[in-house]
């Protein structure tokens, strides 16, 4: 019976020991430790070669392979990670995809990151909290351009010298495309917001719906959540889309592009406002023209967005004509409607507007500012109730 050690190296030396005692031939040799008589050769020649410190294991991984990636290419994808340092292997992959002449080899989107990962450039993903779906409803798709503009702000920091920093974001949904980013300082009322929309309206064209979250100047805690901004909005005939409170999934793509912009350069405080605000329009000109985005089949936004075919109007469209059928109403300035020699509460947002009251009852209307019911109000207590949520545009069916 083949005599046999545990140890591989304890064997091998005893192996050789018995070899050059003299008293052992090779075939006998490989009969008594159980291997092969190639076996048997390939250690007493490398113990002639390297004496005893060739018998110790070595590596069994091939010494190159075909596929091995070149130094020219390695230096390569870190010169493209130095030029973007905030992209992934996925996007540097593409851009050196498209430096690459066409009889060259690109590798793969493992490799790349394979690189990055041996130079210490990736960064360990954050664990996050798996998003629950909301159930506002009413969120459309956003199928083409100008179909859906996605407005917030990004968390604010400060500059250099102390001033507040809180960039405007609002961007096209179906092509990504960042069409504002502008750092805000003396606060986000609608007196400092509506300027921006003003020239966004006039460079692009106007959309057919603006997505926000519920807070201010977007929309209030008044009635349908209404807002001096919002009310400008559906007076330019524009459709108004809420996210559920707390659920920011249901703004994925333009929170997608404030993670970004989170960890991008333009994040870096810089020492006044001025130079924070060419670090964020040089953001805003790579994430459109420069940055391929993998939903968008690693298109770059800037090649899909086009202006709207819809002009903004140098003065706003007349109100809405109610029908006939209809109760009229001016909301007067404190936010107040007359009904039966008494003032009746509406909406200070809805303050010099006409609302409509189309009747549904005994003593029970529904309240309808332009395309957007707002209420619906008892006319023996005299009082208007909100709707839950925003329902649909009046005449209009909304995409799931």
């Amino acid at each position: 019976m083949p005599w046999k050690q545990t140890d591989p190296m304890t064997e091998k030396t005893q192996m050789i020991i018995e070899y050059l005692s003299g008293d052992y031939a090779v075939a006998e040799l490989a009969r008594r430790h159980g291997v092969s008589r190639k076996s048997v050769y390939k250690w007493i020649r490398r113990h002639g070669q390297e004496s005893w410190a060739g018998l110790a294991e070595r590596g069994r991984a091939p010494q190159d392979h075909p596929n091995q990636l070149s130094a020219q290419l390695e230096e390569a994808i870190l010169g493209l990670k130095k030029r973007w340092p905030d992209w992934g292997a996925p996007k540097l992959r593409h851009k050196l995809r498209a430096s690459l002449g066409p009889d060259e080899h690109c590798p793969a989107e493992s490799t790349v990151s394979g690189v990055l990962k041996k130079h210490g450039l990736v960064k360990p993903p954050r664990r996050r909290r798996r998003a629950i779906p909301g159930g506002v409803g009413a969120l459309s798709q956003g199928a083409a351009p100008n179909a859906l503009w996605c407005v917030d702000f990004k968390g604010w920091w400060r500059t250099g010298d102390g001033r507040r920093c809180e960039p405007l974001t609002v961007t096209d949904a179906w092509s990504r495309y960042l069409l504002r980013c502008v750092g805000l300082s003396a606060g986000t009322g609608a007196a400092l917001v509506r300027p921006h929309f003003e020239l966004l309206f006039r460079e692009y064209g106007l959309p057919e719906a603006i997505r926000s979250d519920n807070g201010p100047p977007f929309a209030s805690t008044g009635l349908a959540g209404l807002s001096a901004l919002s009310v400008w909005w559906l007076r330019l005939g524009l459709r108004l889309e809420r996210i559920e409170p707390g659920c920011p999934q249901q703004n994925g793509c333009h929170e997608r592009m404030h993670l970004a912009l989170e960890q991008s350069q333009a994040r870096r405080a810089r020492t006044h406002l001025a130079a924070q605000q060419r670090a964020l329009a040089q953001f805003r000109q790579e994430y459109n023209h420069e940055r391929p985005h993998e939903a968008l089949a690693q298109c770059v936004p800037g090649a899909l967005y086009q202006p709207s075919a819809r002009p903004f109007p140098s003065r706003l469209p007349p109100p809405r004509e109610y029908p006939q059928s209809w109760e009229r109403r001016q909301v007067r300035g404190w936010g107040q409607m007359k009904w039966g020699g008494h003032e009746v509460a509406v909406s200070r947002a809805l303050a010099g507007e006409g609302i409509g009251l189309e009747p549904c009852g005994d003593g029970e209307w529904k309240v309808w500012f332009e395309q957007l019911q707002i209420a619906t109000f008892d006319e023996r207590a005299r009082r208007l109730r909100g709707i839950p949520r925003l329902p649909k545009a009046k005449g209009q069916e909304v995409a799931a």
